[in-house]
């Protein structure tokens, strides 16, 4: 992201954004219970295939083809997502995840404390992280209510391993939101896939290794990854709805 983009995102007040990252990299997100944990028995579900395909050889084309075949998704089964929530993780399964490099994200997530897990221990983070993912970029899309998302223009990316696809989203009457993708290009498929979102200057993968280091150093990998199992299965809600509707019955 250019330093014209970085500024105005550090003068600009905070908004819906924030709500987005209260979510994501709020430490409510992990339990710090002391419930005995054991290795997922049940097999994780599979990778699902994209329902189109997207070409994966240029970064800007990779991340707009993704996020303009999701948004598709919201608007067409908008009235099915309203009655059912949980649709959004199918949305983000099958839309999303096919484009992002979710093994990358978790071993960087393991960070420093990689040498000391056993590879039963990585094997079994993996795809409970990747789903852990799913589940938290669905809740935050059900802050999404269809608005504009502008792309930033193509730039050179000839001879780069990793590249930052800007995306502000325009939000009618309030601050427009910037966000900037993290694309790596794999030197065996030679294909970009994402690994990392960061906005207003935070980056969620950072953030996510800032709250999970110190679990996996206490209390161990296979810890963490019953933790993510837990927060995985749990249902989209739509909060501002939810929040209402108690009140309402308070009232």
């Amino acid at each position: 992201m250019n330093k014209s983009v970085s500024k105005y995102m550090r003068n600009k007040p905070k908004s819906l954004l924030s709500l987005v990252f209260s979510f994501v990299i709020s430490s409510q997100a992990i339990a710090t219970t002391t419930e005995a944990t054991q290795l997922p028995k049940e097999p994780t579900q599979l990778p699902a295939q994209p329902t189109s395909t997207i070409d994966q050889s240029n970064p800007y084309k990779m991340v707009q083809g993704a996020a303009e075949l999701t948004f598709k998704r919201f608007a067409d089964e908008q009235s099915a997502i309203k009655a059912n929530p949980n649709l959004l993780k199918d949305i983000v399964r099958e839309e999303l995840m096919p484009y992002v490099n979710y093994r990358y994200s978790a071993f960087k997530v393991i960070g420093k404390h990689l040498k000391k897990t056993s590879d039963a221990d990585r094997r079994a983070f993996v795809p409970v992280f990747r789903e852990y993912l799913i589940t938290s970029y669905a809740q935050v899309f059900t802050l999404y209510d269809n608005q504009q998302v502008q792309f930033a223009p193509e730039k050179s990316y000839t001879g780069k391993k990793i590249v930052a696809v800007a995306t502000r989203i325009i939000m009618p009457g309030r601050d427009n939101i910037d966000v900037s993708f993290k694309v790596r290009l794999n030197k065996k498929t030679k294909q970009w896939q994402a690994f990392d979102m960061v906005a207003e200057g935070v980056s969620l993968l950072d953030s996510k290794q800032a709250e999970l280091g110190s679990i996996i150093r206490q209390k161990g990998l296979p810890y963490v990854t019953e933790l993510l199992k837990s927060k995985s299965s749990r249902d989209i809600v739509f909060k501002n709805r939810s929040e209402k509707v108690n009140k309402e019955q308070q009232g």
